[in-house]
């Protein structure tokens, strides 16, 4: 029985294929009901107990070996029949249309090369989170604006009138994955966290209920406001030109403190004022801060020994003064004569 397998498989590696015929004898001469393989599987039940194994093996890879080879020249007859039937091999190849990718992404890989280069890694996590990553541990209050239902899409929330930390929702920013980076590594950490986020918001030419972020976190000792301000320095540049220029100013958020939001000069009206900027000559690009001691503290890390900042900026804003775009609804349009304005874009 070895023997009569190692001469039929030679006999199936030497068959020649060259049409759809000759397919046809192949599998009724191997692999049909009356065929050579099948006769073999019948005689198996003759062959004495102690060659079974192997001869079980090699039948069932003679099998395969047919089998694979059926399949791959019928592919192969199939696809000439098409490309024969439907192909026009008269067409001429030129001018193909060269695709480029979309204009946030475009932003987005530029901003994660400039803070590449800075030494900070990229970390992604989920858009489904809960309760206890996206607000509790960034130390917001549990009567916090932002937990209620107007500005937070919730997936499933708890019966009762404060938060929980089990309830589940779209995360708001992607701070929740500097949350989760924190938790499993110590100091030094040097992170940009780039995703898409949801709040529930009405939909504007300056807002979107999905719009994505790229938030950063730098982690150490002595580390200073100073260092955030150039830090961001650097990166404006780097985004926008070397005329670019920015300005801190003071704010709020429950996870950083100091807290300031950085502007930079609109580009849209040259710093004269407009509907974008509102007549100030400014557009808010980001918002920033030096963490707060609690959230240092709640994700394992000693706030005695380590400081850091926090910083978050929205790519639709950054895209809208790098292209002078005044409707961020037209980056989810999909309208192709929109797009096709960044064919040039390659990265």
């Amino acid at each position: 029985m070895i023997a009569r397998i190692a001469e039929l498989r030679k006999d199936v590696e030497d068959f020649q294929i060259s049409g759809a015929d000759l397919l046809e004898q192949f599998r009724i001469r191997y692999l049909s009901k009356k065929g050579s393989i099948s006769t073999l599987f019948e005689g198996f039940r003759n062959v004495p107990p102690e060659e079974k194994r192997e001869t079980g093996r090699l039948l069932n890879e003679l099998k395969q070996l047919a089998t694979d080879k059926y399949n791959e020249h019928r592919e192969r007859l199939s696809f000439a029949e098409t490309v024969t039937s439907e192909t026009d091999l008269s067409r001429p190849a030129w001018p193909l249309r060269a695709g480029t990718r979309h204009p946030i992404s475009i932003i987005r890989y530029q901003v994660i090369d400039i803070f590449s280069r800075m030494g900070f890694t990229v970390s992604e996590g989920p858009e489904i989170e809960d309760d206890n990553h996206v607000f509790t541990l960034l130390n917001f209050a549990r009567d916090h604006p932002a937990r209620d239902m107007q500005d937070t899409f919730f997936i499933r929330k708890s019966s009762g009138v404060e938060s929980h930390p089990d309830d589940v929702l779209l995360r708001t920013h992607t701070s929740s994955v500097q949350v989760r980076v924190m938790e499993k590594e110590q100091p030094p950490i040097r992170t940009i966290s780039p995703g898409r986020v949801f709040r529930n918001e009405a939909v504007s030419a300056r807002a979107h209920c999905i719009f994505h972020q790229v938030e950063g976190l730098y982690i150490a000792e002595n580390v200073s406001f100073a260092d955030l301000r150039q830090t961001l320095l650097y990166f404006a540049v780097e985004l926008f030109g070397k005329d670019v220029r920015i300005r801190l100013r003071p704010s709020y958020f429950p996870f950083t403190e100091p807290s300031a939001e950085m502007d930079i000069n609109c580009n849209l009206c040259g710093g004269e004022g407009c509907s974008v900027c509102k007549g100030t000559g400014w557009l808010e690009l980001l918002g920033c801060g030096m963490v707060d001691p609690n959230v240092l503290e709640a994700c394992g890390i000693d706030s005695e020994k380590y400081t850091g900042y926090a910083f978050g900026l929205g790519i639709e804003r950054a895209a809208m003064l790098k292209y002078g775009v005044n409707d961020l609804r037209l980056y989810f349009e999909n309208d192709i004569r929109f797009l096709n304005q960044f064919r040039s874009e390659i990265l």
